[in-house]
């Protein structure tokens, strides 16, 4: 069995990534997040699923566990005789994987949370009398978009318009999910978190996209975003803004770089990479855990 555990634990995770870096560039911003996201989970998931199946076999190997259930603990220790430990790691490592995830989904909800605390408006956009240069984007059902004044002042007519695109597009597409499943992702194996450092690029990059096919202004987009990237870094204030809702600003000089240049052709053939990475690793740990089915049922042959 530590095969299974060498592949979904150390190998896939830092593979998922480098297939990520591969074809993040190549595919449209919106799929390209969606599929980062979505196969950064599975991986992530698959990778917990070998840890659950190795501490499931630690537990399996104390005696008085074997005694009760009625099996040899010896036959099911011989299994990884050459490599005691792994099962007896894996408990850590499940636990501070479950700890970590936990504490990023709760991070999450806090963070949705804070941005209901403003009030719903009667529209789609609620205009909050503060200094700070800030907008971001409330899910709900239906959600809204929250706009500073000194942000709306910050802006010409046409900006603003390209703002309000930007932050509907990640209502409609649902951007503080795919956000939620990368950081999930990389709480549950350290090396998926540049994954879910990509898919908060991505969704900024997609909205940008939807914002300049919207305006029909790719360069105005640019412009906007610049503008008010350098006006927020100047005047910070509105504490309550929740993190999970906005952009990082160090990718705002990359979405500003893409939006200038000219618009590329984008191909959703080299999606079915990460695809495939995620669906062996699926693969691969069904078959620990019929492994593991397969060893209590010859531990307690053995043992009958």
């Amino acid at each position: 069995m530590f095969d299974h555990f060498v592949v979904s634990v150390v190998v896939v995770p830092p593979l998922a990534v480098l297939v990520a870096a591969l074809v993040a560039g190549r595919l449209a911003p919106a799929l390209a997040a969606r599929v980062l996201a979505w196969s950064a989970i599975v991986v992530a998931v698959a990778g917990i699923a070998n840890l659950l199946v190795f501490v499931l076999h630690a537990v399996a190997e104390v005696p008085a566990v074997a005694h009760l259930m009625g099996w040899s603990d010896r036959v099911v220790a011989a299994d990884v005789a050459g490599v005691p430990w792994v099962p007896w790691l894996c408990v850590p490592l499940l636990a501070a994987a479950a700890a970590s995830m936990a504490w990023t989904h709760r991070r999450h909800r806090r963070d949705l949370r804070a941005g209901r605390l403003f009030p719903r408006p009667d529209g789609d956009v609620l205009l909050v009398d503060d200094d700070a240069v800030t907008a971001f984007a409330v899910p709900g059902r239906p959600g809204w978009v929250v706009v500073t004044s000194g942000m709306r002042a910050a802006l010409t007519d046409r900006q603003y318009t390209a703002l309000l695109a930007h932050e509907r597009a990640h209502l409609d597409g649902a951007h503080h999910r795919l956000v939620r499943l990368a950081e999930l992702a990389g709480a549950a194996h350290p090396a998926l978190r540049w994954v879910s450092a990509q898919v908060g690029f991505l969704v900024e990059r997609a909205a940008d996209e939807r914002a300049a096919a919207e305006v029909g202004d790719r360069r105005l987009v640019a412009r906007a975003v610049g503008q008010a990237a350098l006006l927020a870094a100047g005047r910070p204030g509105l504490g309550r803004v929740p993190s999970v809702l906005h952009a990082a600003a160090g990718a705002v000089p990359r979405r500003v770089a893409a939006l200038l240049a000219p618009e590329r052709r984008t191909s959703a053939l080299p999606a079915l990479l990460p695809i495939l990475v995620a669906a062996g690793t699926v693969v691969w740990t069904g078959e620990a855990v019929e492994d593991l089915r397969e060893l209590l049922e010859q531990a307690a042959g053995w043992l009958g």
